[in-house]
């Protein structure tokens, strides 16, 4: 899967040419793909407690999920039905918002290096950094020069994660125009989800080209073989949460965790507890 939605390095990239409502290399439909996400829960909890195991014995690696996209992409429902499955103990979610005063009188890196996982942890970025050089560009908040240098930046921070031994997987969701009015409108159609919408998001809408053609940029100039792009089509929310538990689960058995082994004597401890 990872070869299949991977974003080749050093590529030009047009987001046109992928289909948002497209099932590559997936499941034949709805059913058979929600049975699939099924079938991963086990082996995805088991392989999340090895890792976390293997880092009581010094084990530094861990995992950062990524998750960028278009407003309604689907970054709040992947980390409800795809991280779900794992314990919650050994997750570490962090939602990246308007920066705050603080966070703004740091170089734009810091906030994200204050919510990394730890050893053992599964972490997930509901947005990024990368939102410097997305809404940044868009909106025009920095010069364009600090832009192509904020891409450098990240490639060197990416780089030096994964030489600590974080594996980063970073997904673009691919949402298309038209689901995006579709999602929007059952917002404001159902008083319960009106909490979710933002009249911003009307205008940030305005913008689809200068946000496609951002999205482009960062994925062609930050998919590396330390941290690869996938683009991950989201029109139909079974194939997003299929293909992204695929794309961890493909991660965590490349990792191959395992339990560690006991420093004490297993007979000795089982007498001491049956005397007692």
């Amino acid at each position: 899967m990872r070869e299949v939605l991977r974003v080749p390095a050093g590529e030009r990239l047009d987001l046109r040419r992928f289909d948002p409502s497209g099932t590559p290399a997936g499941p034949a439909g709805k059913a058979a793909g929600r049975e699939a996400i099924a079938r991963m829960a086990e082996p995805l909890a088991s392989l999340q407690e090895r890792l976390y195991a293997s880092s009581t014995a010094g084990d530094r690696r861990r995992v950062l999920l990524v998750l960028q996209g278009m407003d309604t992409s689907g970054k709040g429902g992947t980390v409800k039905h795809v991280i779900g499955q794992f314990n919650p103990s050994g997750c570490r979610i962090r939602a990246f918002k308007a920066p705050t005063p603080e966070e703004l009188s740091h170089p734009f890196l810091w906030r994200v290096t204050q919510a990394l996982p730890l050893p053992g942890e599964i972490g997930i970025f509901d947005r990024s950094h990368y939102e410097d050089v997305l809404i940044a560009r868009v909106r025009e908040l920095v010069p364009r020069s600090q832009l192509g240098r904020r891409y450098t930046q990240i490639n060197r921070f990416e780089q030096s994660l994964a030489e600590d031994g974080v594996t980063v997987v970073k997904v673009f969701l691919h949402i298309g125009y038209e689901e995006q009015r579709k999602r929007l409108l059952a917002r404001l159609d159902n008083p319960d989800k009106h909490w979710k919408f933002n009249q911003g998001d009307i205008e940030e809408r305005a913008l689809w080209r200068e946000y496609r053609h951002a999205y482009e940029l960062a994925l062609e100039r930050c998919s590396t073989d330390a941290a690869p792009w996938f683009v991950v089509p989201a029109d139909r929310k079974w194939y997003r949460d299929w293909a992204i538990s695929t794309l961890l689960l493909e991660h965590l058995e490349g990792l191959a965790p395992r339990y560690p082994k006991g420093d004490f004597d297993v007979d000795e401890c089982r007498k001491r507890l049956l005397a007692t």
